[in-house]
């Protein structure tokens, strides 16, 4: 591996993008409306689904 040029660079750019999506989630998550996320929380429970059986 030490014999291709420039493949240190890799690692770096995965370790950043990496962390750059794990700042933005926990950015997202502490910022939402807590009402938005009760109500996806509850969209698997909701029982008003259009539910067609043939």
């Amino acid at each position: 591996m030490e014999s291709i040029t420039g493949i240190e660079i890799y690692p770096i750019i995965s370790l950043l993008i990496f962390f750059i999506f794990f700042v933005v989630l926990f950015y997202w998550v502490f910022t939402a409306k807590k009402e938005y996320i009760k109500t996806v929380s509850n969209i698997p429970l909701d029982n008003h689904q259009n539910d067609t059986t043939s």
